[in-house]
């Protein structure tokens, strides 16, 4: 029986991704690199920032601005104030649960809050939200969701992680819990191959719950 539902949060609770990588693949492409939306879903999407830029340097053989990292932050958050939206059926989903959840993002705190506020999310979530950046463990690391868990005062076995991405799902795996996969379309096999239980949309994870 489940008794705390672990949240990821881009792409799980706040629509950000396209958001994200699509700032990201704009800067990217001033210094040579191309990447198709799709592939930046698999392979940026809940992995530390830093991660992602090596991935960058990597591609292109030589290394990004010292200034990348704070322009992408600066663009990325004045778009999120201003684009970010709920997941479709969160809301309803999250009003339906008769169990403690909370947040466990990769994220730097801030961000966190940020998008959940501006999504109408934040006061569900007060005093419920985590960030690698307080533990410095980054996914596909699994301290992220074991602080959480204990935190929220719950053994790993009582405990389901919903993800998109697969550094997220190997994350929870790799800590013992039970994960459920947020199927975007692009992301399907990569999540499948991890060991997650898909589910395409809120309605459909109610069903798998039975909520």
């Amino acid at each position: 029986m489940v008794k705390c539902i672990i949240f990821d949060c881009d792409g799980v609770l706040v629509d950000t991704e396209k958001i994200g990588n699509g700032i990201l693949l704009e800067m990217a492409s001033e210094h040579g690199f191309e990447m198709k939306i799709e592939d930046a879903y698999r392979n940026f999407n809940g992995r530390n920032l830093k991660d992602c830029f090596r991935h960058i340097e990597e591609a292109i053989d030589q290394k990004l601005p010292e200034n990348f990292e704070a322009e992408y932050r600066q663009k990325s958050f004045e778009a999120f104030k201003t684009e970010v939206r709920p997941m479709e059926g969160v809301v309803a989903f999250i009003e339906k649960l008769k169990i403690p959840f909370c947040v466990a993002s990769s994220g730097p705190l801030e961000k966190i809050r940020l998008n959940l506020e501006v999504a109408g999310l934040l006061d569900k979530f007060e005093g419920k939200i985590f960030s690698s950046y307080q533990i410095n463990s980054w996914k596909p690391d699994p301290g992220i969701f074991l602080h959480a868990a204990k935190e929220m005062g719950f053994d790993v076995k009582d405990c389901i992680v919903l993800e998109d991405s697969k550094a997220g799902v190997k994350a929870g795996m790799s800590g013992g819990f039970k994960v459920y996969g947020f199927a975007n379309g692009y992301n399907n096999s990569d999540l499948e191959e991890e060991g997650a239980v898909l589910f395409n949309d809120y309605e459909e994870l109610c069903s798998l719950l039975q909520i």
